[in-house]
């Protein structure tokens, strides 16, 4: 009796599928770091934006608080002590009163009329009812700077206010990466309709009542002619265009948010 034996072939890949296989898992694996490291980049971007937002929100928020309670307490409560009550609602003026002249000095247009800036503003307010007295508050957005600043002092009678903030004043970053004084070219081409022109666009503008000659709604404050005065500021307008740290991952563009507020007087000038 005779055996038969057979033999099965059992064959691998070669080494050409080989490379091939692995070539592809090469191509898929790159794809999907590509996209992974893409995905990252995107969620920093706009985890970086709504920071930015959140904090210019908190920011502009607290500027529209503090402009409300602006002029209290008002004149009308005078008892004699002239750090217990505001003088003026808006202390940035060079009619402001102190005790070398309790008057002040009269305000003329195109003259010694300085009315608060479009970068800098002085406020005048109680702001704890646990104060001694009234408050200084300044928010300032100096030139070359993209961090605004806000500060605080109490009032002194003898000193005028843009001097003692500025000499005494606890100023602390308040919103960072603010950009209205200093928009570069790609921002400016980015965001056109953020900076009309191409020009800076003011973090603070106003409204004044017009007392000499009253009109239904507060008027711009450069039209108010005669009542242009920091004491007849009724409306704050307040804009802020803030940069996110890092560019857009994809366009390589940089990312602006602009939000907006009006703060109201509503504290009487006597």
């Amino acid at each position: 009796m005779s055996r038969i034996r057979t033999k099965t072939e059992q064959r691998g890949f070669t080494l050409i599928e080989l490379l091939t296989a692995l070539g592809i898992f090469l191509l898929v694996c790159g794809a999907a770091f590509t996209l992974l490291g893409t995905s990252q980049q995107r969620y920093q971007t706009d985890t970086q934006v709504l920071n930015s937002f959140q904090e210019a929100r908190l920011g502009l928020d607290q500027i529209v608080r503090d402009v409300n309670d602006s002029g209290y307490p008002p004149p009308s409560f005078n008892d004699g002590v002239h750090t217990n009550f505001t003088d003026s609602p808006f202390a940035w003026s060079t009619g402001y009163p102190t005790t070398a002249n309790p008057t002040g000095t009269p305000c003329t247009i195109g003259g010694n009329c300085i009315t608060p800036g479009d970068f800098d503003l002085i406020i005048e307010t109680k702001i704890n009812p646990q104060d001694p007295g009234v408050s200084w508050v300044r928010y300032q957005l100096q030139q070359g700077t993209t961090t605004l600043v806000r500060g605080t002092a109490l009032k002194t009678w003898n000193q005028d206010p843009d001097t003692y903030t500025t000499n005494i004043g606890q100023f602390a970053p308040f919103v960072q990466n603010v950009v209205n004084n200093a928009p570069t070219a790609q921002m400016i081409a980015a965001y056109p309709g953020m900076f009309p022109g191409g020009n800076p666009v003011p973090i603070f503008s106003y409204t004044c009542d017009t007392p000499t000659a009253p009109q239904p709604q507060p008027q711009a404050c450069p039209a108010a002619l005669a009542d242009n005065s920091p004491r007849n500021i009724r409306d704050v307008v307040v804009t802020l265009i803030v940069a996110a740290p890092l560019p857009d991952a994809t366009t390589g563009q940089p990312r602006l948010v602009q939000l907006s507020g009006r703060g109201r007087r509503i504290n009487p000038n006597q």
